[in-house]
């Protein structure tokens, strides 16, 4: 499923027209990108919890040549699924 196929479940499920559908998912992925860039926890009860961690400098290998390289440090999001959504998957 692409951005384009959840629209149209959610406009037909949720009753609303495809472009307040795309304005509603919009909002909340900017609602949850905004919120977890300022270093807050978005949780989602049932569904997934969104958290920013940094991950610090390492060295690692280049796996074609065995070279050693520098890895830098970045900021990274976890996205844990929430007990749910888990159970509905399995």
């Amino acid at each position: 499923m692409n951005k384009t196929d959840l629209i149209a479940s959610i406009a037909e499920s949720a009753d609303l027209t495809k472009v307040d559908a795309t304005k509603a998912i919009d909002a909340a992925i900017n609602a949850i990108t905004e919120s977890v860039n300022k270093g807050k926890k978005v949780t989602l009860p049932g569904f997934a919890t969104f958290e920013k961690t940094a991950r610090p400098a390492r060295k690692g290998r280049n796996p074609a040549t065995g070279a050693e390289i520098d890895i830098p440090a970045k900021n990274v999001v976890k996205i844990k699924a929430g007990k749910t959504f888990l159970d509905a998957v399995n």
